[in-house]
């Protein structure tokens, strides 16, 4: 969010989907029930630090970082909202003061604020707990928009692979150990992740479409959704046909699994340093990429997934309910859940980030890989494409296949100088540092000059994302 943004919600006004608040030193009574409204209507912009005419008042600045921790804490409180949903906010300067901004999605839960459930329209929030026609019409609308929620009453917990069911409990402990899925049962863990849900417009209750997904026994997923698939396809030699394949028709974890060991079977491992810690570039970038085609697919399609490795690229292709359409811009794009349960259940056991951070770090490492960004396209079927290097490439001693030229690749994707570089891989020597890393790492079309015209220019970088600061002047 950047001060533009924050301007052009301002001349919107509050709506269906923008709603100010004062907050000068503390969180309004009333934050909590705009954050439930939007989360069971559209989603919205909430903005605090700014009066009900648009008028930026601003937070106190002894107060921004209190309101923040108050505004998470009381997220993680089952009094407050309930089912708890996460969310973050961001402080933001606005002509000089400080503005929090909150992006709330909407849910695909039916959520409850103190007790209340309230729903959201042009003249703000309004408290519909009592009127049961407008709560079933609210619970039937999520039903039908997140296929992840309905509900499948003759499913019972032997249906479910309980080996699943304890390895994601340990996993989540591994990430949190006072994780509260620790002290929980199977049933109560289940229904703590929005796996066992209630129907209020029709009465029924049981384990969802979601539930079955994550961790049901083959065939009964096959006996829901018989057409579930995915496909692990190599094709390098044989062009027409495939050189391997894995046809995975399995719960979405065991799927997560599988996926990532025909990646790891077939794809090199290139290490890089981040800070002082090698970690493994093709596990960072391709866990995003295998879990991204698992979550935000549209289950009910009947076009299965797809992850293909080709001589010089990655593609997954997965059906999809899309909220626009074309190439996404990592510095623009508003992430929006399609699975928001399946989702939230992959970052509790570690296999998922926030959602939009994982989007992130993928363009971020697969500059390092592939000396590309990713291309993600957003349409009926959504593509993602990363870059592979050239196969003699990976073969040789290279720089781009050293952690030190990695470790350079990923700090110049955003424009640097020369003495920034050096100083930055903490080499003294100009002569040895043009040498062994900038001239190699040119010649490759790994690095790009910003001034392509200039190349002596006392003002010239280099970035790894070709065009990127080129009007450095």
């Amino acid at each position: 969010m950047n001060e533009s943004r924050i301007k052009k919600l301002l001349k919107q006004g509050e709506g269906l989907q923008i709603e100010f608040k004062t907050c000068r030193d503390a969180l309004n009574r009333d934050v909590f029930e705009s954050v439930c409204a939007f989360l069971n209507r559209f989603g919205g912009d909430l903005l605090l630090g700014v009066r009900d005419n648009g008028e930026v008042t601003g937070v106190a600045p002894d107060a921004v970082d209190r309101i923040k921790n108050d505004f998470v804490t009381a997220l993680n409180n089952l009094q407050k909202i309930s089912p708890p949903f996460y969310l973050s906010i961001e402080a933001v300067t606005y002509e000089g003061k400080s503005v929090l901004h909150v992006a709330v999605p909407e849910s695909s839960q039916a959520h409850r604020c103190n007790g209340k459930i309230f729903d959201r329209n042009e003249d703000g929030d309004f408290n519909i707990t009592d009127n049961t026609g407008l709560v079933a019409a609210l619970y039937q609308r999520k039903q039908s928009s997140y296929a992840e929620n309905k509900i499948y009453p003759y499913v019972k917990l032997e249906h479910l692979r309980r080996d699943w069911i304890a390895k994601a409990r340990k996993m989540a402990i591994n990430q949190r150990p006072n994780h509260p899925w620790a002290t929980l049962d199977d049933l109560e863990l289940l229904k703590s992740a929005q796996l066992y849900q209630q129907d209020f417009s029709t009465g029924k209750e049981g384990f969802t479409l979601a539930a079955i997904l994550l961790l049901g026994h083959d065939d009964v997923i096959l006996s829901v959704l018989s057409h579930h698939r995915t496909d692990a396809i190599l094709r390098r030699e044989n062009l027409d046909r495939y050189d391997d394949r894995d046809d995975i028709r399995t719960n979405l974890l065991e799927s997560y699994e599988r996926l990532t060991a025909f990646i790891a079977k077939h794809l090199p491992d290139l290490f890089y340093l981040e800070g002082d810690q090698r970690i493994s570039l093709r596990d960072h970038i391709f866990r995003e990429v295998v879990a991204n085609m698992l979550i935000h697919r549209d289950f009910l399609n009947v076009i299965p997934a797809k992850l293909v490795i080709e001589q010089q690229r990655v593609l997954t292709e997965n059906s999809n309910k899309p909220h626009g359409h074309g190439l996404i811009d990592v510095a623009s794009f508003s992430p929006f859940p399609k699975n928001p349960v399946i989702a939230r259940f992959f970052k509790e056991i570690g296999w998922a980030d926030e959602l939009g951070s994982g989007v992130r770090n993928l363009f971020k490492y697969s500059v390092a890989y592939g000396g590309k960004e990713p291309q993600l396209m957003e349409g009926d079927v959504f593509k993602t494409i990363v870059t592979l290097r050239a196969p003699q490439a990976t073969q040789q001693a290279t720089p781009q296949a050293t952690p030190q030229a990695s470790k350079l690749l990923v700090f110049c994707s955003e424009p640097r100088s020369r003495e920034e570089m050096q100083h930055f891989m903490g080499l003294k020597d100009r002569e040895h540092f043009r040498k062994a890393l900038l001239v190699p790492l040119l010649d490759q079309g790994l690095l790009k000059l910003t001034m392509p015209d200039k190349p002596t220019s006392p003002k010239q970088k280099y970035s790894s994302i070709a065009d990127k600061g080129a009007n450095d002047e």
